[in-house]
């Protein structure tokens, strides 16, 4: 008698695939939202995203990373002005989803799309949760000189990212990253992790687990302001600024020549004789004096110039060694 054949992974996957809406911004979303078009289990019906906006110098009307990637596949794509507005969920209820995934959306997401998709909305958060909830966890985990970084997949509530956990993954951290590097990796592995939950979620299998109030943290928009060096702090927290404030707000300090974008840093030993806030020579470049070191400023830019190296910048403008950055009285 032959033997009945064994079962194989396809039998456990829902009947048909999930009708999943996608809400998504920038390009962090972008690997998340391509592992959800090559995944048997999940049917993208629709990718709602913010309305084009006016970009550049030239203020041209420009569509967000995941419009154009919506538009490249083809996909259905809602751009409400207002995420709360009724017609906006009457929108997305149409689509008839399963599911909804979330990633660097930006917006507030309603209670009345919330509850749409019957299997809840997946956000794919870019910090391992609780710590770090809000608008700016990758620049708050290099300011905070954590030691790993990570990524969460959870349910979304009313809450700000304060939903049930259905999974994490961490890695170390060598405190050399920059903000871009961090959310690449984010991005690569938030996508991958998301790929191996959605199945074991949608058959129930995985359930979310509560967040650990106790250990939340929350950090806050950036703004212009925050990008301002400020140089009665220590040596290692300007590091850090300059490495988790890339491409914005980015840092800088304000000198008698105008503003000067500090691109790359390096914490080095105070000089006897420095004083905080001076710009002085350091080998061939110069640094800026903090509160217990040296900012050695390897790579700046003055506003309307190009990237140069500190050694560069300094050949060409001797006269910076010795001057105090702004509000350094």
């Amino acid at each position: 008698m032959t033997a009945p054949p064994s079962p194989s992974a396809a039998s456990d996957r829902p009947a048909r695939p999930a009708r999943t809406v996608f809400f998504g911004s920038g390009t962090f979303a972008i690997p998340i939202l391509r592992s959800l078009l090559g995944h048997p289990a999940i049917e993208v019906v629709g990718i709602v995203t913010p309305p084009d906006r006016p970009a550049g110098r030239r203020g041209t009307t420009t569509p967000v990373p995941v419009a154009v990637e919506a538009l490249r596949y083809g996909l259905p794509l809602l751009q409400p002005e207002r995420v709360r507005a009724p017609e906006t969920a009457a929108a997305i209820s149409a689509l008839a989803p399963d599911l909804g995934v979330l990633a660097d959306f930006g917006r507030i997401v309603p209670p009345s799309i919330l509850t749409v998709p019957r299997h809840g909305i997946l956000n794919v958060h870019p910090s391992l949760l609780p710590r770090h909830r809000g608008a700016a966890p990758i620049p708050a985990t290099i300011l905070a000189g954590d030691r790993d970084a990570g990524v969460t997949v959870m349910r979304m509530d009313e809450g700000l990212d304060t939903g049930p956990i259905l999974g994490s993954r961490a890695w170390a951290l060598d405190g050399t990253e920059t903000a871009p590097e961090l959310e690449a990796r984010a991005a690569g592995e938030g996508a991958t992790l998301l790929a191996e939950l959605l199945e074991p979620y949608l058959r129930g299998e995985r359930v979310a687990q509560p967040q650990d109030e106790a250990a939340a943290t929350l950090t806050r928009p950036l703004s212009r302001a925050d990008g301002l060096l400020d140089p009665r702090r220590p040596a290692a927290v300007l590091e850090r600024q300059v490495r988790a404030y890339q491409p914005w707000p980015g840092t800088f300090v304000e000198t008698p020549a105008g503003r000067l974008a500090i691109l790359k840093g390096l914490v080095a030993e105070r000089g006897a004789s420095d004083r905080t806030g001076a710009l002085v020579a350091d080998g061939l470049g110069f640094a800026l004096v903090a509160a217990d070191g040296r900012l050695r400023l390897l790579e700046v830019q003055l506003a309307g110039g190009r990237p140069m190296t500190g050694a560069a910048y300094r050949r060409g403008h001797p006269s910076i060694v010795g001057q105090l950055v702004g509000g350094s009285a």
